[in-house]
């Protein structure tokens, strides 16, 4: 077999069996590869930046990791924003990236590039194969990093002469560390600082945000008086009716200093201590109170989850969690406001559905009003970089065929990876995207505000502007072969969701949202 034959082989055996791809020709020989070995199933996307937000989507949901095929440098540069999410998302995923062949390197060629550094700036793992027999060990070895601790980004460089090169061998699955278990001594250390009398707050993170560590979290909460909080971006969060509702901690400075205020200690679990998100003139950049002590209890690569159970045991006993009971906000009635879109979504949200936010400012008042839904998970941007909310949807509808997936999209950020539409069409994907079109990047809108940078004017204005032209995301998802309607009422809202919820495939729903901002 050839090299990359045997990296395939290697993938499917390790358990990963999906590709998310814009191969080029240095990477033909693996694109061949798929024509001989159909446990792995290759999605194209058009456009790098949807190949590796869709890789995100897929591992959050299905929690173990997808590949990718970029093609050199300039398709990894392009994919590199969304694993820049991924990796603050501590999402595991194996990056492939073609190179040229060996020999071919030293003429500089237009395409050639820095690769190793690139990858390098992710911060995780990356190894070039040397020659066709190593690809294999490499691929093993690629998969087993890629599941370490929480999860990183694997990234593998295959040289196109290593690729096409005969002498492939199947790599040894080699099986990733288990988290590590945290010390009894900080776990008896967070129980006495619970339990002091002093205003405390639980922040948790990463595994944390599922299931098993909100009930212990909500038992912590209920023995204790302990204030808890999920961090502000988490990279999956299970809520709704029946699992214990912890507030996220507010994206605003402003926000968060109310939500920890007066406390003397602060837990963090499966987290890191909370910064704002950006530097502001007079405003701390560190969140946690002055002259609070911070408490690690498990760090991103440890096992919180048994961490906050473990604590839980010994101060909350036979304490149970408060868990959510089901409320349905009413239909709403009349033009679309920031807040009556999210009651309709509320109000039919389907159980076990996988919300995928990236709604912006239109969003805000989401997680308030979708508590007492149906059961479901929200996937958020933990990394900031925009254009995640359609690449992350289409990911997660492949991990999950079973299950129905909600985008709910702002207008700005969906232009950066559009053409996710397309791959969502062609693998007849059950996305639902709800695209809140206000016209403008209203976010910063805010932060312009925010930064003191001075009062609006009109250059400033054109700048944070979507109209003139106005995009129409009906025409634009028709064109790329998903059904698309438009509604500017809660009534119409209401019938196109329902009836995009009742058929399979992907459709698009453009809501005409007025800005907050």
């Amino acid at each position: 077999m050839n090299g990359a034959q045997s990296l395939v082989h290697t993938l499917v055996d390790s358990g990963v069996d999906v590709c998310f791809a814009n191969p080029g020709t240095s990477e033909m020989h693996f694109v061949a590869a798929l024509e001989d070995i159909d446990a792995m199933r290759g999605v194209l996307g058009l456009f790098e930046g949807v190949v590796t937000g869709a890789a995100d989507g897929y591992a959050r949901i299905a929690d173990r990791p997808a590949a990718t095929l970029l093609h050199l440098g300039p398709g990894l540069g392009n994919g590199w924003a969304n694993l820049h999410n991924a990796r603050r998302a501590h999402t595991p995923l194996v990056n492939i990236v073609g190179d040229h062949a060996t020999h071919h390197k030293q003429y500089d060629a237009p395409l050639d590039s820095d690769i190793e550094a690139l990858a390098g700036s992710l911060g995780t793992w990356v190894r070039r194969s040397r020659c066709t027999s190593e690809i294999g060990r490499d691929a093993a070895a690629a998969v087993a990093a890629a599941r370490e601790g929480a999860g990183q980004i694997a990234t593998l460089i295959l040289p196109a002469d290593a690729s096409w090169g005969e002498g492939g061998e199947r790599g040894v699955l080699v099986a990733p560390p288990s988290k590590s278990v945290v010390n009894p001594a900080t776990v008896d250390h967070v129980a006495s600082v619970l339990t002091s009398g002093e205003p405390a707050a639980l922040l948790i993170g990463g595994g944390a945000c599922r299931e098993a560590g909100l009930l212990a979290t909500s038992r912590l909460a209920v023995a204790t008086g302990v204030k808890t909080f999920v961090e502000t971006f988490p990279t999956r969060l299970e809520r709704g009716e029946g699992v214990p509702m912890v507030e996220r901690l507010g994206y605003l400075p402003e926000q968060a200093t109310v939500q920890l205020g007066n406390i003397k200690h602060l837990v963090v679990a499966g987290a890191k201590p909370p910064v704002a998100f950006f530097a502001y003139p007079g405003v701390a950049s560190n969140l946690v109170p002055e002259g609070t002590q911070v408490h690690m209890l498990a760090d991103t690569a440890q096992d919180v989850v048994r961490a906050l159970a473990d604590v839980a045991d010994l101060v909350a006993g036979d304490v149970e969690p408060l868990l959510q009971r089901a409320v349905r906000r009413p239909l709403p009635s009349g033009l679309l406001t920031p807040q009556n879109w999210i009651d309709v979504i509320s109000a039919l949200l389907p159980a076990r559905a996988i919300i995928v936010d990236e709604s912006n400012t239109s969003g805000l008042l989401l997680p308030a009003a979708t508590a007492g839904a149906p059961r479901h998970d929200v996937l958020t941007l933990t990394g900031g970089a925009i254009g995640y909310g359609l690449p992350v949807a289409t990911g997660a509808a492949v991990a999950a065929p079973d299950r129905p997936v909600i985008g709910l999209q702002a207008d700005g950020s969906a232009m950066y990876t559009i053409s996710a539409l397309w791959t969502q069409a062609r693998e007849n994907l059950n996305v639902t995207t709800v695209l809140l079109n206000n016209h403008a990047y209203a976010i910063l809108r805010l932060e312009l505000q925010r930064v003191g940078a001075g009062a609006d004017g009109p250059q400033a204005d054109n700048l944070l502007d979507l109209s003139g032209p106005d995009l129409d995301f009906v025409k634009i998802a028709e064109g790329m072969g998903v059904p698309a309607t438009r509604a500017t009422t809660a009534e119409e809202l209401a019938a196109q969701f329902s009836a995009a919820l009742s058929e399979s495939g992907p459709h698009l729903i453009e809501a005409i949202v007025p800005s907050l901002f």
